[in-house]
């Protein structure tokens, strides 16, 4: 008799449903078995019915207080049900199609710009399962102080069919490989938790809760957004000689609005129009007064200028100095980074991966004489006590190894057993800013792991000169809808 009544009543319900959420349900229905098949796991199909009894049958009371006699129930719920289905449908976009960034820093420019809001295609490399899925999708890691996402459950890192791989020159958002260990006051700053450690000491920043804050440890889509042109790709051989790239060898053309810090003297006094028109921002420029101790200890570097000639450093593109020349004022420039040894000897070095203060390898001279082999999936290298500096992160942190380097014995041990050669699990990339003497990338942290990729970012969807009023120039309105990654063709 129970299975007439259901049987009855079941048959009702579907009579009762309007063609219009029929309508509805087949074109949900469709969305989300595509989205089964492209995830591959076929047990998620069984959420179909969810979706049935949401559209159709209705035996779960999803919507129970549409009968609600009280119009102030009706009136919340109705918008916590509308909330509810956007945070729902914005988790899907932005966990699996793309998603909105800012470029809070100028390693970039003049690429990207410092307030640059950028429309980020995660579909293109194919998008990341989510690794820690239970999260606030409106936010990165934390919402209003406390973090956004559950530790618990966790998801291995998996990556769904995309159009195709990181390619070189591209511009990539991913997530800040030493970013793993964060002190929590410094997380937001340049000084991450291996600096920090490298300035103060372990057992300081471990200590100093006041200082350093909370010592927690990020899941990997967790760890800060990074954005940096990719130069160098798996299997590949980097090296770089007084700031060209090779490849394998061969010389890589710079990107067409590449930077480096200059230092440089003009006739004539730069003022906010001058820098305005250059594109130099303001917070990037180093004055020199003439008469000045450091206008004097700069003169020898700038040949016959004028000792009264005003002098500054910035970030310089070739275009900036053919403008200068144009105009008729540079009067000197030089590279800074040819002449900073002369100013701080080695200390210039010593945050460079992987040796520091004990290398010889620069920001603009990097890779030694064969050039640093990028790690790719599947390769097999020897460990010596040479490239066990350079890999041992790639090893502990990234792949998840208990190991370490046998000094006494000379050879690796891994996971308790001692190894002569090891075989790369995933593929690295390595990323450099455009602005090369200020950005803090590769060449200080190392190699970028593929679990580590967000995405592409495609178009800047607005700009905002944070040095500038609403009336001065603040929104960059020539920025809007331009491509975030001009070089690439």
């Amino acid at each position: 008799m129970e299975n007439n009544n259901f049987a009855a009543d079941f048959r009702r319900r579907l009579k009762e449903v309007k063609t219009t959420r029929w309508i509805r349900f087949g074109v949900v229905s469709l969305i989300f078995l595509l989205w089964v098949a492209w995830m591959g796991t076929w047990w998620l199909a069984i959420f179909e019915l969810l979706l049935f009894d949401i559209y159709i049958t209705g035996y779960i009371p999803f919507t129970w207080w549409k009968k609600s006699k009280s119009k102030t129930t009706r009136s919340i719920m109705s918008w916590v049900d509308a909330i509810v289905y956007a945070l729902i449908l914005v988790y899907f976009v932005f966990a699996f199609i793309g998603q909105n960034y800012q470029i809070p820093s100028s390693s970039l420019e003049k690429t990207l710009l410092t307030g640059d809001y950028l429309w980020v295609n995660k579909f293109v490399y194919g998008p990341r399962v989510p690794m820690t899925p239970v999260n606030f999708p409106l936010v990165h890691n934390t919402l209003f102080g406390h973090k956004s996402y559950l530790d618990n459950p966790s998801v291995e890192y998996r990556r769904l069919k995309g159009l195709r791989n990181v390619e070189e020159g591209d511009i990539v958002v991913f997530n800040f490989p030493a970013g793993d260990t964060v002190a929590t006051r410094f997380e937001e700053t340049p000084q991450y938790y291996d600096l920090l450690v490298k300035q103060y000491g372990r057992d300081a920043v471990h200590n100093n809760k006041a200082m350093f804050g909370d010592i927690i440890y990020r899941p990997v889509d967790r760890r800060q957004n990074f954005v940096k042109r990719a130069v160098a790709l798996p299997g590949q051989r980097l090296k770089i000689v007084n700031d060209t790239i090779y490849i394998d060898g061969e010389a890589r053309e710079f990107p067409e609005n590449v930077q480096f810090n200059y230092l440089f003297a003009t006739s004539t006094p730069l003022n906010d129009d001058d820098l305005k028109e250059l594109g130099i921002t303001p917070s990037d420029l180093s004055r020199f007064e003439p008469g000045s101790t450091s206008r004097q200890n700069i003169q020898p570097f700038l040949g016959s200028t004028p000792a009264s000639a005003p002098a500054y450093m910035a970030p310089l593109t070739a275009g900036m100095i053919d403008q200068l020349k144009a105009q008729g004022r540079l009067l000197g420039a030089i590279k800074f980074n040819l002449i900073a040894p002369y100013f701080y000897g080695n200390e210039v070095n010593s945050m460079v991966f992987p040796f520091g203060e004990d290398g010889d390898w620069s920001l603009s001279n990097y890779g030694g004489n064969d050039g640093l082999l990028i790690p790719s999936k599947g390769t097999t290298i020897e460990l010596t006590p040479e490239n066990w500096t350079i890999y041992q992160r790639c090893i502990r942190n990234y792949e998840g190894h208990d190991a370490y380097f046998d000094a006494a014995k000379g050879v690796a041990v891994i996971d308790g057993k001692p190894t002569a050669t090891y075989t790369f699990a995933m593929d690295y990339y390595w990323m450099m800013g455009d602005n090369r003497d200020n950005s803090q990338d590769s060449r200080f942290w190392g190699f970028v792991p593929e679990d580590h990729i967000i995405g592409t970012p495609m178009i800047v969807l607005a700009s905002f000169d944070r040095e500038r009023g609403l009336f001065d120039g603040k929104i960059r309105f020539n920025r809007i809808l331009r491509s975030a990654n001009p070089d690439k063709k």
